[in-house]
Formats: structure tokens, C-alpha cells, sequence
């Protein structure tokens, strides 16, 4: 069977006969440790009852004392002393009385046969109609010596009330059979959803919305499998735009170098422009290069198992020999350098650090005028660590800010420039990997500030 249904069903029916079953053996259990010991004492003082009235009255009709006392619930078995035998009430279906049984009771004993009957896994003792299974005692009837041998007639013990309380048992278990699969229905019909939702989900399908309206578990479950399925069709999303802006990215300076590398080739080019070409060329090899080192970068950023290389450094001195790598730069654009730095010890990955400050530095030479200024500083704070760069630069648009940190994207400013669109996604990535954070603020044409927040690890 291999429905959750079908096990469920089989699960319900196989419970509630082990329960019956479970419940049937204590209930005999009792009955042969507490009651069958009362049932016997019970009959006894009725027996007793039944022959003391006959001795005290002695122009008593016996017979006709005897058949009221077996129409009314009893099977009566008297046998006087000279063996014959009289029946009165209900048949016995086996008559296994021994004589020696019978010879006792005459002589003044009383027989145990409920007590005594044998133990066995049923509650025999109450039901077995046999005449082993009475109670015995003697009496005295018009100078003759006689043997009572009397049990509870079980039909007519069975009275309308009995039969109602057993059709409502079976009525209960059936109702309750029921109920319980309606129940299993109610589960299993979300779970077949999230079945279907989960083989589109492996045809890439994210566009499936499980419609399931609870407030248990289940409906915890098709919540967060909604969530999921919305993050995997974003996540979908990011990845086709991404692999799309990749191929573009790395189709745009493979044309050009396919291009002027003909152009090269040709004959009627003069050597200035082949050198033109030629410095067309590299640096469009020079971006390629960046951008497969940004790509491996972002992948490496991107798996969950890397491992940070945390270590303590000293970060304005990390800060400062970024700067004197673009010293050059600074003095070929004019552009002047103001750092405030105080002597800072920080535990992080200095690799990935590496990477942040180089673009941010880049970016404030990029993007600053002529002539320009960059401020940077560092600044010990209350249980972080501030770092802002800060450039008179062309700025950036207030639409633009949000989309800064977006991969691949490049304001229309900055298309004409050198640059891939990955530089201030890693740098966020980077910050948010070491729990920190970046904002960045912008005045067009004026001025363009980004501030790092970093937390003492």
C-alpha cells in the first residue's frame, strides 16, 4: 500500500482493533482476578436466599416456587437424594456435573462452580452455560434432602437497555472509523499539493502559489513552502538576468578585440593607429581580466561552505597602502588626498578587504573631476568601526542610489567608463559577510559619500 491514504486507513483500523483487543484482555483480566470471585459470593447469597424461603415454609409448592424462580432469570438443576433430577428455567447447553460434585452438596457443602471454573483466556466463567459452571447448595424439602444448583439465565439477563449500549458501542467505533477518515482526507489533500508543487519545482516551474488557508502545522508548512517558492523564483530571475548580463558583458570586448585585431591586420593602417588599436586592445583585455577575477570573486562570495580567514590587522595601515598603489592615478588627475586615520586593530578577512577598498578607491578617481578632492577616514567608534570615502565627484541620482549595489548595474553617468558593474556588489557583499553595513549618499555634481559601519568582532 502505498498511499499515505491507504496507510493511514490501515493505521486507524489496525489501532482500533489492537485497541479492542487490548482493552477486551484487561477487561477479562479484571473479570478473573475481582469479579469472578463477587459473581460467585453474589449467586451464593441468591442460592441462599431461595433455599431458606423453601425451609421455611414448608406447605410450599416446590415445583411451582422453582418454576417462578426460572422464569424470572434463572436455570435451576435440583437433584434430591436418591439421584432424581429436576430442571427448571433455562436449558443448560452442557450438562458436565459430576456426581461427586453432587454428593457433596448433599451432604451439607456448597458448591463453587463460578469460583472454581477453569481460567481461560475468555470470559468463560460469565458466559459458559454449562452446569459445571453453578453454584450449589443444600436444602430440606418435606424431610428429603435436596441439591440447588443454580446460574443467571444469560438470555433473558440481555434486556433492551443491553442491547441498545452494544449497538451504541458499535455505532461509536463505526462513526469514529469514519471521522477519522474524513480527517485523514483533510491531511492528505494539502500534502498531494505540495507533492504537485514539488515535481514542478524540478521542472523549474516557480510560479505555483499553494492555496491552503490553516493555521497548524500544515498550514505553517504550505506558508513557508510559498516563501520558498518566491525566493527560488526570484532566485531564478537573478540567475537568467545574470547569466544574460554576463554573456553580454564578456560578448562586448570580445567583438572589440575581434574587431580592431582585423583592423590591425590590414595593410593600408598606419602605425599610429595600429598603436591606437593596439592600446584598444589591451585594455579591453584588461577588462576582461577584471571581470572573470570579479566573476570567481562573486562565486567564491556566493557558497555558503567558504570559510572567512579571519585574522587581526591593522586596518588604516590595510587603508593606506591601497592608497599609495593609486598614487599615480592621484597625480595624474590632480585630484588631492585628505585621510584622517586613527591606528585601528581589526579581526576580518584582510583578502576581501583588500577588494573593498580597492573600488571604492577607484571608483572616487573614476568618477571625480578634474582637480577634485577625496577625503578618507577612519574613525574608532562605540563597538564599530566607521570608514568613509568621500569624492567631489559627478555624483549620482537619487533613483540611482538604489540600484548601486545591484549586480551588473551601471548608472548612465559611468557607461562610457571603464568598469564591469560587479565593483559595489562585492563591496556590499564583503561588508554584510563581516556584519557590517554600507550606505552611500549623493548630491549630483557635487559630492558622493560612502560610509562603512563595520562591528568589533
Amino acid at each position: 500500500m502505498k498511499s499515505l491514504y491507504g496507510k493511514f486507513m490501515l493505521t486507524t483500523a489496525l489501532i482500533m482493533l489492537l485497541s479492542s483487543i487490548g482493552g477486551f484482555l484487561l477487561t477479562n483480566s479484571y473479570y478473573h482476578r475481582v469479579m469472578k470471585e463477587r459473581n460467585d459470593e453474589k449467586n451464593v447469597e441468591i442460592a441462599e436466599t431461595i433455599v431458606a424461603h423453601i425451609e421455611q415454609a414448608p406447605q410450599l409448592d416446590l415445583a411451582n416456587y422453582l418454576t417462578t424462580i426460572g422464569g424470572i432469570g434463572y436455570q435451576l438443576y435440583v437433584v434430591d437424594e436418591l439421584g432424581k433430577e429436576f430442571f427448571y428455567g433455562g436449558e443448560y447447553r452442557v450438562k458436565d456435573l459430576d456426581n461427586s460434585s453432587v454428593k457433596r452438596v448433599l451432604g451439607g457443602n456448597i458448591y463453587h462452580g463460578m469460583k472454581n471454573f477453569p481460567r481461560e483466556t475468555f470470559v468463560t466463567g460469565f458466559f459458559a452455560n454449562e452446569m459445571s459452571n453453578t453454584i450449589g447448595v443444600p436444602f430440606k424439602y418435606d424431610n428429603k434432602q435436596y441439591a440447588l444448583f443454580i446460574r443467571p439465565d444469560i438470555n433473558l439477563l440481555f434486556s433492551e437497555v443491553h442491547t441498545i449500549m452494544g449497538g451504541l458501542i458499535i455505532a461509536t467505533a463505526l462513526l469514529s472509523l469514519l471521522a477519522m477518515l474524513v480527517v485523514a482526507k483533510m491531511l492528505i489533500v494539502p500534502i498531494t499539493q505540495l507533492t504537485v508543487a514539488t515535481k514542478r519545482i524540478t521542472n523549474e516551474n516557480y510560479d505555483m502559489q499553494l492555496k491552503i488557508d490553516r493555521q497548524d502545522e500544515i498550514g505553517q508548512l504550505a506558508a513557508s513552502f510559498n516563501t520558498m517558492m518566491g525566493r527560488l523564483q526570484e532566485n531564478d530571475k537573478m540567475r537568467k538576468e545574470f547569466i544574460s548580463n554576463v554573456s553580454h558583458d564578456f560578448q562586448s570586448p570580445l567583438l572589440n578585440i575581434q574587431g580592431y585585431a582585423g583592423l590591425i591586420k590590414s595593410a593600408n593602417v598606419s602605425a599610429e593607429e595600429r598603436e591606437r588599436y593596439a592600446d584598444i586592445i589591451q585594455s579591453e583585455t584588461n577588462r576582461l581580466s577584471k571581470l572573470t577575477r570579479q566573476l570567481l570573486l562573486i562565486t567564491s562570495l556566493d557558497q555558503s561552505s567558504r570559510i572567512m580567514k579571519y585574522q587581526n590587522y591593522r586596518l588604516d595601515e590595510q587603508l593606506k597602502a591601497c592608497v599609495n598603489k593609486y598614487r599615480w592615478r592621484l597625480e595624474v588627475e590632480h585630484i588631492n588626498l585628505c585621510m584622517t586615520m586613527e591606528p585601528t586593530i581589526y579581526r576580518g578577512d584582510a583578502a576581501l578587504f583588500e577588494n573593498v577598498w580597492d573600488n571604492l578607491i577607484t571608483n572616487a578617481i573614476k568618477y571625480n573631476r578634474l582637480e577634485g578632492e577625496i577625503h578618507i577616514t577612519l574613525e574608532v567608534k562605540d563597538h564599530y568601526i566607521e570608514v568613509i570615502v568621500q569624492n567631489t565627484g559627478i555624483g549620482i541620482s537619487e533613483s540611482e542610489q538604489m540600484q548601486l549595489f545591484d549586480r551588473f548595474y551601471r548608472a548612465d553617468a559611468s557607461r562610457t567608463r571603464e568598469g564591469t558593474g560587479l565593483g559595489l556588489s562585492i563591496v556590499k557583499q564583503i561588508v554584510e559577510l563581516h556584519k557590517g553595513e554600507i550606505h552611500v549618499t549623493s548630491v549630483p555634481n557635487e559630492e558622493t559619500t560612502f560610509t562603512i559601519k563595520l562591528p568589533q568582532l
